[in-house]
């Protein structure tokens, strides 16, 4: 439309001089420019339209979890309680397209020093119900602030994962998230947590049990 612009600003001084065959030829070009220009917007209406589709269907959850993660929630791998870290909480919020198999995480969590796991991340699902120990099933990326390692602060880690997941954890020499779905998630959230581990409290700083949330959504 540019070229088309500057040549309208440019035809009445040279009307009367410019043969018709002229005019016939820059009416064509006019036309063939802004054709050109229909197609552009087309082409680009569309792939906003393509996008849209896909974020909704990225952003299109069957269910949504809170895990409120405290330091007197921890259990350890004997199944005993233990202390997390005094002072240190977090909020964990899940959304779940179980159709997908795909998680969309906003964790923050407020905790001192650095982390520490035998899974690929110190950030997890476990599969356990409250007052009990159990495999990590997802791994999410570590949560990062600007706080020293050596002072409580504000963390956070958002973002979506899709399965199949791993998580680096071997339980008789195959992967504790081989065979998990998102769909074990929504047929029981009581029987999964969520926690981070850091090498001052290595079952866990934080821990809180896994909750539907029905109003979210």
């Amino acid at each position: 439309m540019r070229f088309a612009a500057l040549a309208l600003l440019a035809l009445p001084a040279l009307a009367m001089a410019a043969p018709s065959s002229k005019r016939e030829n820059w009416g064509k070009e006019k036309e063939h420019d802004d054709m050109h220009d229909h197609k552009e917007y087309d082409d680009h209406h569309e792939d906003k339209h393509h996008e849209k589709e896909l974020v909704k269907g990225v952003f299109h959850f069957t269910s949504t979890y809170t895990a409120w993660a405290g330091p007197d929630q921890v259990i350890n791998n004997s199944q005993v309680a233990v202390p997390g870290e005094p002072g240190a909480y977090g909020v964990y919020k899940f959304g779940i397209n179980a159709d997908e198999d795909l998680i969309c995480y906003n964790i923050s969590v407020y905790i001192s020093g650095d982390y520490q796991s035998p899974a690929v991340t110190a950030t997890h699902i476990h599969e356990a119900v409250r007052g009990r120990a159990g495999p990590p099933r997802i791994a999410f990326p570590n949560p990062t602030g600007d706080s020293p390692l050596t002072e409580q602060g504000w963390r956070t880690s958002y973002g979506c994962l899709q399965g199949p997941f791993e998580t680096g954890v071997l339980a008789n020499g195959t992967d504790t998230a081989e065979g998990f779905t998102l769909a074990q998630i929504e047929a029981n959230p009581a029987g999964f947590f969520a926690d981070v581990h850091t090498v001052a409290f290595p079952a866990g700083a934080i821990r809180g049990q896994i909750q539907l949330d029905e109003s979210a959504y």
